[in-house]
């Protein structure tokens, strides 16, 4: 099964581009849910809301509704206080959890945390804090492609990331590597190989995919598909609501390819 969805789905620049220009930003999920069945939340990243608020997003969404859920920058960037960290977030995300709707915790690595024996541990340490939730990580550094690091993340039932972003020096190339047989993934970033390392948040991600450049991932995809029970594929080039417009193009691509 393949689930599509975006990075987020709470932007004020998607008025307009995706949705309607005078929607209230409570509706937003409402109106989200009509085209995606699942969704990556990452403003947990800068700050773990109340549990209320995922209560509310339970109740806004369908049984078979999938989230993602980004774990905060204390455990991935700060490396500090993590299992106070994880607790929070498994605290917050209870709705979820007790609605079967919490699919997975995604850890995006920042690019200084590279291929070590102390950072292996730290997944590990990472992956026992969350509780039986999918760990799910993302690298940004080029020293964790190796089949050393697949085969520890396998024998861990660690699901790895695969990502589409700037073909620069040190960065992780495309790939379909599935190291869970439950769960697959894959992260559109963009290529705005000039702003990568410069830019802000916003400009890093500025960028919307053309058709030929999705297309280029069917092989991937089909491989991942055929490996994994659930392969997830979420759109991060949330500028000006080019990922839900890219997120809808494959769709379409893979609807017309016969692939689900």
């Amino acid at each position: 099964m393949i689930l599509i969805g975006t990075s987020g789905y709470s932007f004020q620049d998607w008025r307009g581009n995706f949705y309607p220009e005078n929607i209230e930003d409570g509706k937003m999920l409402d109106y989200y849910k009509k085209f995606f069945k699942a969704v990556e939340i990452n403003s947990t990243y800068y700050r773990i809301p109340s549990p209320n608020v995922f209560y509310h997003l339970d109740k806004k969404t369908p049984p078979d509704f999938h989230f993602i859920v980004k774990v905060h920058k204390q455990t991935t960037h700060q490396r500090e206080g993590n299992r106070e960290a994880m607790e929070s977030l498994l605290k917050a995300t209870e709705p979820l959890t007790k609605s079967e709707k919490l699919k997975g915790f995604l850890a995006q690595f920042p690019y200084s945390f590279k291929d070590t024996p102390e950072n292996r541990e730290y997944i590990l340490e990472t992956k026992k804090f969350a509780n039986g939730i999918p760990l799910i990580v993302e690298f940004r550094h080029i020293s964790w492609v190796n089949e050393s690091t697949y085969k520890f993340l396998a024998e861990n039932d660690i699901p790895y990331v695969c990502v589409d972003e700037p073909r620069l020096r040190g960065l992780i190339p495309p790939q379909s590597i599935a190291t869970s047989t439950k769960i697959g993934y894959i992260r559109f970033h963009g290529r705005n190989a000039e702003n990568w390392w410069e830019g802000g948040v916003g400009e890093r991600y500025d960028y919307l995919y053309n058709e030929s450049e999705l297309r280029e991932w069917l092989p991937r995809i089909k491989e991942l598909n055929e490996k994994v029970e659930t392969l997830y594929i979420f759109f991060n080039n949330c500028h000006r609501g080019s990922a839900p417009k890219n997120a809808q193009m494959l769709q379409k691509i893979l609807d017309e390819e016969g692939i689900k």
